[in-house]
């Protein structure tokens, strides 16, 4: 399994949100550039980006950061937040980003995104973040009525790099990961499934590492990183198979 660490770009800084509420940030770096390479110097072999303001007006808003983190990393990045049409898309893989992903956008024009799956096999991953089983967009602002899984299975065998499923009731909230929704998504799918969302501990990888089989790729951690819950090298362990060592 591999581990995300995820970097939230808000104004520029590296901050951390209680449940999607933007005015409820903890600011934990104003250099993500200088976090990014913290991460990758520890052993990271992928970086998790987003756009936090870009989720919420619908265009990219931290460009200038994300730029800076691009220069220094040589290990991918993904990211979203803020991808509202194709050209956005292309633009962020021209620009040197390895996988966006695509949420509102994903919802809204399914076809769209299929086909941009199709044409850019591995290189888009279809973020779906649910509340009580429904996807919520804009930046979790708005509340659908569309299943998760039915919206997941739309793209089954369009060659979408991931499912990165939140529950957005367990993001930032340090109460754990809900791994029985996560790996029930897996189930029922084929496309390779990262966690996010509620991540607190070691126990939580463990959880989830546990369950990889069912599908569940890698697992986004936040929070917990910054707050020294999670030592990221005790992290890397355990998803790549070793013990439980607790930090």
């Amino acid at each position: 399994m591999n581990l995300y660490p995820a970097i939230d770009l808000k104004d520029g800084d590296c901050v951390r949100l209680l449940r999607g509420e933007m005015n409820a940030a903890t600011v934990f770096n104003n250099d993500p550039a200088a976090q990014a390479r913290a991460f990758q110097d520890a052993g990271c072999q992928w970086l998790h980006l987003v756009d936090l303001n870009g989720a919420i007006e619908g265009r990219p808003v931290n460009g200038e950061a994300v730029a800076a983190i691009l220069a220094v990393l040589s290990i991918p990045v993904q990211l979203g937040g803020g991808i509202r049409d194709e050209a956005t898309a292309l633009s962020w893989l021209e620009a040197g980003v390895r996988r966006v992903i695509i949420g509102t956008l994903a919802l809204r024009q399914p076809d769209l995104v299929a086909d941009l799956c199709r044409r850019h096999p591995g290189r888009i991953a279809i973020g779906i973040d649910g509340r009580d089983g429904r996807v919520a967009v804009e930046g979790w602002v708005e509340q659908s009525d569309m299943p998760v899984i039915d919206l997941a299975r739309q793209f089954e065998g369009a060659g979408a790099g991931a499912i990165i499923y939140t529950d957005i009731d367990r993001d930032g909230a340090m109460q754990g990961h809900n791994v029985a929704a996560t790996a029930a998504l897996a189930d029922a799918l084929s496309t390779p499934v990262i966690a996010s969302g509620g991540v607190t501990g070691l126990d939580d990888l463990t959880a989830l590492r546990a369950a990889s089989s069912r599908g569940i790729e890698g697992a986004i951690v936040g929070r917990a990183l910054y707050d020294g819950a999670i030592e990221v090298g005790a992290a890397l362990a355990l998803l790549a198979g070793g013990t439980d060592q607790r930090c």
